[in-house]
């Protein structure tokens, strides 16, 4: 219990991963980050605290990359990961701690992690007889800081039950066998296998929900060609939307939407106005709308946002109407059924139409129930 690290997991959009200026090649962006903090209070010493140290960067390496494998791969997790290890207390094995806090942590921010990972120091004390000949040999495990500081070798070792995900070692002596290898790589694997135990005990599987403090995400695709009409000009359009629904809207070239938003309120009415933006209307498709404006010849009915048809006066009703405004005013929401489209792209739209569709449905459901 003189180790002891607090393991914090943040969630957010994918576009929010950290931006690497790869000068020499290789990827441009980082989406799993882990950060490790040695304060010096956690050694009961004061100082200041401003950027992280060699070690710092070392342990925080060596935690990311041990938990790395088991992160699912963007496609089937479209967040950005980052992991903060805060030290509140050392006594040797922070880094192991650290990857077992943040695995705990992943799991249960509801981080669809492929199977636990545990992280474990296996130490090692020697004694050479005058001849330099290895007389005798102890392993060590879960060393703490006198047993690194005095002992010869810090064999860190993180892994599932099925192998192992990362590992450093760090010797004082010029080298060592293959047979104190194998044995500590077998005395890892015990000690990691009862700490796994110990971490099923608290948590044995991810969340089945994300915190309900994580941005909720979601895609959908669109008509490439509809992308301009969705942006707006000058970006007028889905800023509008980011503006009425408090969710991010991302686009891809593809037609991907990404809608990332915190709340299931937020995220339904950004599908709902999207969706209506790009969807087409379609001959003989049955769609309530809203009367946007009425005339003497008919009405006009927006059945999407920014899509509208007009229903001529002849078709309102399956009687007839003398004036527009008997059967539809502005802002009445009414059935109607699209009847054709010409080579300009008007649409004519039924309200005597759809009447008789839904009538004769539900005449079929009545009888159907008999």
């Amino acid at each position: 219990g003189e180790t002891q690290a607090l393991a914090l997991a943040t969630l957010a959009p994918i576009e929010e991963a950290q931006m690497i200026d790869a000068y020499g090649g290789g990827e441009q962006s980082k989406r799993f980050i882990l950060h490790y903090n040695f304060p010096p209070f956690s050694v009961g010493e004061t100082g200041r605290t401003g950027a992280p140290g060699r070690r710092e960067i070392g342990h925080g390496a060596l935690a990311e990359r041990s938990l790395e494998p088991v992160v699912p791969s963007e496609n089937d997790f479209r967040y950005a990961i980052r992991i903060s290890s805060e030290i509140m207390e050392s006594n040797g094995s922070t880094s192991m701690a650290s990857v077992c806090g943040g695995m705990l942590a992943l799991m249960d921010a509801g981080v669809p992690v492929k199977t636990p990972v545990a992280g474990i120091s296996i130490g090692l004390v020697t004694e050479y007889g005058e001849d330099r000949q290895l007389q005798r040999y102890e392993l060590l495990t879960d060393i703490i800081g006198s047993e690194d500081h005095f002992g010869d070798m810090d064999f860190k070792l993180c892994g599932t039950d099925a192998g192992i995900t990362g590992y450093q070692l760090d010797l004082k002596l010029p080298g060592i066998s293959h047979k104190i290898i194998a044995e500590a790589i077998l005395r890892a694997k015990e000690a990691r296998t009862k700490i796994l135990e110990v971490m099923r005990g608290a948590l044995d599987k991810p969340r089945p929900e994300l915190s309900k403090y994580a941005p909720r995400i979601e895609t959908i695709k669109i008509n490439p060609e509809k992308i301009g009409a969705l942006i707006g000009p000058g970006g007028k359009t889905i800023k509008g939307i980011v503006a009425e629904t408090g969710a991010e809207i991302n686009i891809e070239d593809d037609g991907s939407v990404h809608i990332y938003a915190t709340s299931g309120e937020s995220m339904a009415r950004a599908k709902e106005i999207i969706g209506g933006m790009t969807r087409e209307i379609e001959i003989g498709q049955t769609y309530q709308g809203r009367v946007v404006s009425v005339k003497e010849f008919g009405a006009f009915v927006e059945v999407f946002p920014g899509k509208d048809g007009l229903v001529h006066i002849s078709e309102l009703a399956d009687f007839r109407v003398k004036r527009t405004e008997d059967v539809a005013k502005v802002g009445d929401m009414i059935w109607v059924k699209c009847i054709g489209i010409d080579d300009k792209g008007r649409v004519k739209l039924s309200r005597k139409a759809a009447l008789k569709e839904r009538a004769e449905a539900e005449t079929g459901q009545a009888a159907a129930a008999e």
